[in-house]
């Protein structure tokens, strides 16, 4: 799926914990790995959740990641 601002692979894999949903950006370098649990958990969420996904469009890593939102590890 591609658009102006994306372009990611989405597809349906097998593992030996079943079936996923792998979502992967090649531009970014991320992926991700989801069960039906997680694809349903996206329905509970509001459209601000979402927004807040988007407050650092490049990743956790992003030249506009602020890291003072992040917790502190447990250690």
């Amino acid at each position: 799926m591609t658009n102006e601002f994306a372009a990611v692979r989405v597809r349906k894999i097998e593992t030996r914990n079943g079936t996923r949903l792998e979502i992967s950006s090649a531009r970014l370098g991320y992926t991700i790995q989801l069960d039906a649990l997680a694809l349903e958990s996206l329905t509970w969420q509001t459209m601000n959740t979402f927004t807040e996904f988007l407050r650092t469009p490049l990743g956790p890593g992003g030249s506009d990641h602020d890291d003072e939102d992040e917790p502190e590890p447990d250690i």
